[in-house]
């Protein structure tokens, strides 16, 4: 029997403002001083009026552009009334009919095995993006010795975008995929912080199957609503899990009497997914219009100016990369997925004269690894992009080996502990060193045929036809002729043994 897996997500992402979204309480975390971040508006207090967070909606709405979502010139505001410990109001403040964001579209690498070949596209439809505040957080007794549960309301009233999204995914791997790619533009955009740890990051997964059995007929198994995600791993893991159980429970099945939506949790311990209760649908809510809050009015022009001042989203990033800059797609979704600090110290290095395929070995292997053993990030890097662009300029104009040039640019970051490493520095390291290739060939030669008559043995060993003996003279003549290129001492020792070979014959 076929199926096809049907997967769309509702992805949370806290915002990255310093306020709440309708009052004035910090943000910040701060899980070891529970109910300090409240106050009257967002511990819903009688009388207390909510007033809108401007930043907030200027957040959401380049997220939303990021997302390529059409921006409503009309929005509103709506209660979503249920009752539950962490949601003091009886009700949260979202968007019900009249969103300020619609019809977005993002695109990731189809999953081959679902596509039927690599390199295919899977295009997922956004329905909406829309803002409402958060609740707070019931922490409850994990022990199962009874004890009370409590209540930390710090986190009520910050600012989240709802990003919700059409059941275009065909496989849990895509699930995972598009998440990550909604991180990376968040962060691209400079609107979240997406920390999935603190909860600033997490998703629903709407999932269910249609099976095509061999009699024709296809049968379309109930929807699996799977809440509170928050780790893309988690993700990837409670949708494999959920195909299988709904294969297991409906696959017999040509027809299936109970339809009915679930709500379902992850127990990422025994990688099991859990029914929590029957699915609510906008009814159950109750929504209504917020009559605290007027609605928001945004201009054509506004949204122009919005549109105007958004980055590059990284998807676009990482084609042009490949375009322009003849990188592997591999290469570039390296760079790109180490966030913009990164990429952009990339375009600077190239910006100043290195090749970009070099630029893209250097950052990912030399300067992640000094990054590493600092433990350090991109904007802590101790020595300028354009410096390390002049380093690799001069490994192209044959200036500087690589081998060279790694040891140039160590020096400069040890430098880079007690003194500021400019231009100059450079040259010092380079002189001081001898690392510059030596262009002298008379040189060269001299240091060749020193080594030659120092070393009979090797010699006699090459002129009788092992040829591994030049080995030995090749790197006293590196050591010897210290910056020299490799290639070109390679060529110049084999000449002069070849020379002194066809003189013996």
């Amino acid at each position: 029997m076929k199926y096809d897996v049907i997967i769309g997500l509702e992805v949370h992402a806290q915002l990255q403002t310093k306020t709440k979204i309708f009052c004035g309480c910090a943000t910040d975390f701060t899980p070891d001083a529970p109910n300090i971040r409240t106050c009257p508006v967002c511990l819903g207090l009688p009388g207390a009026l909510p007033v809108l967070n401007r930043r907030a909606f200027e957040m959401a709405v380049k997220a939303a552009l990021g997302l390529r979502c059409q921006i409503a010139h009309f929005t509103k505001w709506d209660r979503k009334q249920y009752f539950y410990p962490d949601l003091p109001k009886g009700y949260q403040i979202s968007q019900y009919d009249l969103p300020f964001s619609h019809s977005g579209l993002m695109e990731i690498p189809a999953d081959p095995e679902v596509a039927g070949a690599e390199g295919l596209t899977r295009k997922v439809r956004i329905i909406r993006a829309h803002l409402e505040d958060d609740a707070g957080k019931n922490i409850h007794d994990e022990s199962g010795r009874g004890s009370e549960s409590q209540v930390d309301l710090n986190r009520a009233g910050t600012p989240l975008v709802e990003i919700v999204t059409e059941p275009d995914l065909r496989s849990p791997k895509e699930a995972r995929m598009l998440l990550e790619e909604i991180r990376l533009l968040l962060l691209y955009f400079g609107v979240s912080d997406c920390n999935m740890q603190e909860g600033n990051l997490r998703c629903d997964a709407n999932i269910n199957l249609h099976l095509h059995h061999d009699s024709g007929i296809t049968t379309k198994t109930p929807i699996v609503e799977i809440k509170n995600l928050n780790s893309f791993r988690f993700l990837e893991q409670a949708c494999e899990y959920e195909v299988s159980r709904q294969l297991k429970t409906y696959g017999h099945l040509e027809e299936i009497a109970d339809r009915t939506k679930r709500t379902f949790g992850y127990d990422p311990q025994r990688g099991v997914t859990i029914e929590q209760r029957s699915k609510e649908e906008a009814a159950d809510y109750r929504y209504f219009p917020d009559p605290d809050l007027v609605p928001v009015i945004v201009t054509a022009d506004q949204i122009q100016l919005w549109q105007a001042d958004l980055p590059e989203r990284p998807q676009d990033r990482r084609q042009r990369y490949q375009t322009e800059l003849g990188l592997s797609p591999y290469d570039a979704g390296v760079i790109i997925e180490q966030g913009r600090a990164f990429a952009d110290f990339f375009e600077q290095i190239v910006a100043h004269g290195a090749e970009p395929k070099q630029a893209s070995n250097w950052i990912t292997q030399e300067i992640q690894r000094i990054l590493n053993e600092r433990k350090c990030s991109i904007g802590e890097f101790p020595v300028s992009a354009e410096l390390v662009g002049t380093i690799l300029k001069k490994v192209s104009d044959k200036q500087l080996t690589l081998k060279a040039a790694r040891e140039a640019l160590d020096a400069l970051v040890s430098y880079s502990e007690e003194n500021t490493v400019s231009q100059e520095t450079l040259e010092k390291v380079i002189q001081e060193r001898g690392l510059a290739i030596v262009q002298n060939d008379e040189l060269l030669l001299n240091i060749i045929q020193q080594v030659i008559q120092k070393n009979p043995k090797p010699v006699a060993d090459y002129l009788g036809g092992k040829q591994a003996a030049a080995g030995s003279l090749l790197g006293q003549v590196m050591r010897e002729a210290r910056g020299a290129d490799p290639q070109l001492v390679k060529s110049l020792v084999t000449q002069a043994l070849d020379a002194l070979k066809s003189g013996n014959s």
